[in-house]
């Protein structure tokens, strides 16, 4: 479908996206010319440009009033990596289980968490070290770990930081950012990578102060404390303090009101550097770990609840969102069970694994494509997007009609059926038996020539 000049300028205006004419390229083409093939190149070196100047940093030996800081090495930070791993991986998988419905592209993941274990330890140790020469805190000999600086500079320094990358993807995809859900995923990873690395440090910088100061005691011991105390009882923290700023800009970017739409990131990200603020104060005060983690723990509850009713909330726009749809008779009813409720898409995603690839993706992309017409009507409802919607609006229905003879979509399944492995003889047996039983001018499902007749689908109007 192609656009003139003025619907292409009212597309970019709505943030909607621009579908692609012209024939289908190879897959090593469409690679080299998307977009994202370049942003995750570019990404990829700006983090480990980071993490080289981090390194480099770490190693050497810091000047102090008294003596010198002695500098990490590569034993001391592979072994904290180690230790830090487990944590980083369990906050991972949390984040990408709430990102639900509509799942963000796997490279936005990759920006996020990459984001918040470079860029962001990376500016944030430059700013709170520069803060803390600045302000001449006097503390242990390294400046930067003044409780001065901890509790007044770095909360704010370093909830920007992470923030950074959800407003950049905001302003480049905001058509794609339309929940709390995706807001929480891509803030929490920022934040569990930022606290990957920085767990990294604080480990590394324990390895080798016990194994030069023996008036340490066990290095051991003191190892796995700080360990058990970073890596489990408040390993909450970074996490937390980010999704607060990430719902916070979900707010806004789904609101029409203008001061909805300054405020509300604000507010988020106040409230995110507050929370830090209370944290640092409490660590710095000498407060007891155990009330800390019981106090953080009670809020990571408290926001599991709040995501957990916005699935539910998510699960209820769907069905009405498509009621609107199957009630002008451009969708089937079967589309509000199949697509409305998260456990019957899995179900048939699980189910496309036995019936080959082509189902399996055909079923995935038709999800997608169900999600992406429900955000646009639910924006088209709240006044976000103008009548420059329609166009996309018929693409995504053109596209469903094409792939729902393909994909899987029985809402009748209700079980799990354990795949069974592909037997060739019988593929090409299936293959030849739909080619011989395709009337004439028709090819086998899925080619050029096949055009199914659905008497359930009405052509979209207008």
């Amino acid at each position: 479908m192609s656009l003139d000049h003025l619907a292409l300028r009212e597309r970019r205006a709505n943030g909607l996206p621009v579908e692609p004419t012209g024939p289908r390229q190879h897959w090593a083409r469409r690679t080299l010319a998307s977009p994202w093939t370049w942003v995750t190149l570019g990404a990829t070196l700006i983090y480990a440009a980071c993490l080289l100047w981090m390194y480099q940093t770490s190693i050497q030996e810091t000047p102090v009033e008294g003596g010198v800081i002695p500098g990490l090495n590569a034993s001391a930070i592979r072994r904290s990596a180690q230790l830090a791993l487990p944590t980083l991986a369990a906050w991972i998988g949390v984040f990408l289980l709430v990102d639900r419905f509509r799942p963000m592209r796997p490279v936005l993941w990759w920006l996020a968490l990459g984001w918040g274990a470079c860029v962001s330890t990376a500016s944030s140790m430059v700013i709170n070290t520069w803060a803390g020469q600045e302000m001449a805190i006097v503390g242990n000999g390294d400046p930067a770990t003044g409780a001065r600086t901890a509790v007044f500079v770095a909360p704010f320094v370093e909830e920007a930081t992470k923030a950074t990358i959800l407003f950049l993807i905001a302003m480049a995809l905001r058509n794609r950012l339309v929940t709390r859900l995706q807001a929480v995923a891509l803030a929490g990873l920022s934040g569990a990578g930022f606290a990957f690395t920085e767990n990294i440090l604080y480990y590394s910088r324990v390895i080798v102060y016990a194994s030069t100061t023996i008036e340490t005691g066990d290095p051991e011991a003191a190892l796995a404390e700080i360990v058990m105390l970073r890596g489990l009882k408040t390993a909450f923290g970074h996490p937390l303090f980010t999704v607060l700023a990430g719902i916070g800009l979900i707010i806004a970017l789904r609101s029409a009101s203008k001061v909805v739409r300054i405020l509300a990131p604000l507010a988020g990200f106040l409230l995110a550097a507050g929370a830090h603020m209370v944290f640092n104060f409490m660590a710095s005060t000498g407060m007891d770990p155990n009330v800390m983690a019981v106090v953080g723990w009670i809020g990571m509850v408290s926001l599991l609840i709040h995501l957990v009713r916005q699935a539910l909330a998510e699960g209820r726009r769907h069905r009405a969102r498509l009621t609107d749809y199957v009630a002008m008779g451009w969708l089937p009813e079967e589309a509000l069970v199949a697509f409305s409720r998260q456990r019957t898409r899995w179900h048939s995603l699980f189910n496309a694994v036995s019936h080959g690839w082509r189902p399996l993706l055909a079923t995935f992309r038709l999800q997608r494509t169900m999600a992406d017409l429900v955000h646009l009507r639910d924006s088209q409802l709240r006044g976000l997007v103008d009548a420059a919607g329609h166009g996309r609006e018929r693409e995504l229905l053109d596209r469903a009609r094409e792939l729902w003879p393909i994909a899987v979509t029985d809402p009748k399944v209700q079980r799990f059926h354990l795949p069974k492995l592909p037997n060739p003889v019988q593929w090409w047996r299936r293959r030849r038996a739909s080619r011989l039983a395709a009337p004439s001018g028709q090819g086998p499902i899925g080619s050029p020539q096949y055009s199914p007749v659905d008497p359930r689908w009405a052509p979209p109007k207008g």
